[in-house]
């Protein structure tokens, strides 16, 4: 155990306990952060509008301050954009995350000086909890993949903006600066397949010992270091240790991950985005996110049945139950308020308060009325590729609505590692998987509206050769498990074996 390892050991301990106390006093701690929060903002523009000084409870929040989109916050954003001050929170922004939207365009997302702490620290305690777990203290001894965006900033209104992952390079500690990799100048890349391959260059000799990033990047590195080399990725860093990840499930791309690397190693999932750091793995051994529960982010919940009536059902952390699916809205020291993030989860555990990330508000099936979300389809598939030993590179799953006298049906896009012995067999056992898991597409098929999914075969590579004919090709893109329209099938039909 050299220096690094044999000091980042006390340490590890220190915020482990911490974070094992604080999962004692979550429903507490959230209370208080609520309180903090109002107080905070009380004499912000938003908080005048919306009589913060008149608040007592979450109850009377929950009925003066509406859910809200990145959509119905742009004139709050716009604001500080031209360079007001206390419009959301206190004084100005100190960064704006940019960040891909919907009907919005590139949407700015504020980071203060008081959240920030919550970006770049959450990040740092999942790696600590994973130390004192597994006992692997040696990692911090080796290099490490840190991938980001351009670190490279420009000014919106006096305002540093960038991408976040970017914004966070800034912040990584001295004392890690001379483990990551890749170098500043290879993050500051444009071009993604560029800056891969001096990813490769920069990596391949080096003594790595730790990767982040998301599956679908991961995976595009690994490829491309074996086909350089000839060799598994063990072979090339035989220290290699631990995964770092997020953004996705993990567990379609799991498999296939494991076999490139040419053995299994720990992983680790965290739940960031540019909003906040909601979610960490805190046990490497167990299933689920430890919700952030202190951390500059109140919390509410809504059942996603309800997630698009005018006055949904809204449930602060002491009140949720296990098992069902919710939408994520937060209020945060970002200066965000009801914000709903766009994701869905669902709690595993209450003690802790431990959640899975179940999909996308706006990733769904619901063309027939079936609204199949992505936890669904994901389960559908793998239980039937685990009994074929079948592996999946990427999928995603589309309506296929009839304008002629045939049914309707779901049409799936899959890219294959290796085929299934018995296609129809296979397609047979990923609808029955289906069917299973949701009664609504099982009500569906059984009444004979909806035909059985098909499977359309994607060639080696097609995603990746998708991703980059839409110029969204690595980086912190991925390809949208559910569509309830026609958009990306119609794209990604160039890209199958059949055509």
């Amino acid at each position: 155990m050299n220096l690094k390892s044999l000091l980042a050991k006390p340490f590890a301990h220190c915020i482990y306990n911490k974070i094992k106390k604080g999962k004692e006093t979550a429903v507490e701690d959230q209370e208080a952060i609520f309180k903090l929060l109002i107080q905070s903002a009380v004499n912000t523009q938003f908080g005048k509008e919306h009589q913060f000084s008149s608040i007592q409870s979450y109850q009377n929040f929950s009925s003066l301050v509406p859910i809200r989109d990145y959509e119905q916050f742009l004139p709050y954003i716009q604001k500080i954009k031209e360079g007001s001050e206390n419009i959301l929170w206190k004084g100005k922004p100190i960064y704006f995350a940019k960040t891909s939207g919907t009907t919005s365009g590139i949407k700015y997302i504020p980071i203060t000086k008081d959240s920030i702490a919550n970006h770049i620290n959450t990040a740092r305690n999942a790696l600590l909890c994973y130390m004192v777990e597994s006992g692997n203290y040696n990692f911090a001894n080796g290099k490490m993949i840190f991938l980001s965006g351009s670190p490279e900033l420009e000014r919106v209104a006096g305002i540093a903006t960038g991408r976040l992952s970017g914004i966070v390079n800034h912040h990584i500690p001295k004392y890690l600066r001379a483990n990551q990799l890749p170098s500043f100048e290879t993050n500051c890349i444009d071009d993604w397949e560029t800056k891969l391959d001096k990813i490769v260059e920069e990596t391949l000799h080096q003594n790595m010992t730790l990767i982040s990033g998301i599956p679908p990047w991961m995976q595009m590195y690994f490829d491309r270091l074996k086909s350089k080399t000839g060799k598994t990725i063990a072979e090339l860093f035989p220290n290699f240790s631990v995964m770092v990840q997020g953004g996705v499930n993990f567990e379609p791309y799991k498999a296939k991950l494991f076999e490139t690397i040419g053995k299994k190693i720990d992983y680790i999932e965290l739940f960031p985005a540019s909003e906040g750091f909601f979610a960490f793995q805190d046990n490497y051994q167990q299933e689920g996110l430890l919700l952030n529960t202190n951390s500059g982010i109140f919390f509410e919940f809504v059942p996603v049945a309800e997630i698009f009536n005018e006055h949904p059902t809204r449930l602060s952390l002491k009140n949720i139950r296990i098992g069902e699916n919710y939408a994520l809205i937060i209020s945060s020291n970002a200066g965000l308020w009801a914000y709903n993030i766009g994701d869905t989860v669902k709690f595993i555990s209450t003690n802790p308060y431990r959640l899975i990330v179940t999909g996308r508000i706006k990733h769904f099936i619901s063309a027939f009325g079936e609204h199949v979300i992505s936890e669904e389809v994901e389960y559908a598939l793998l239980k039937a590729a685990a009994e074929e030993n079948i592996k999946i590179i990427e999928f995603t799953v589309a309506p296929n609505i009839s304008t002629t006298e045939g049914k309707s049906f779901h049409e799936w896009f899959i890219e294959f590692e290796n085929y299934p012995v018995d296609m129809n067999n296979f397609i047979q056992k990923v609808d029955t998987n289906l069917r299973n898991k949701n009664v609504y597409y099982d009500d569906l098929i059984t009444g004979n509206i909806l035909d059985k999914l098909q499977i359309r075969i994607v060639k080696k590579n097609g995603f990746i050769d998708y991703m980059r004919s839409i110029g969204k090709l690595g980086g912190q893109n991925k390809v949208p498990r559910l569509s309830n329209d026609r958009k990306i099938a119609n794209e990604l039909i160039h890209f199958t074996i059949q055509s």
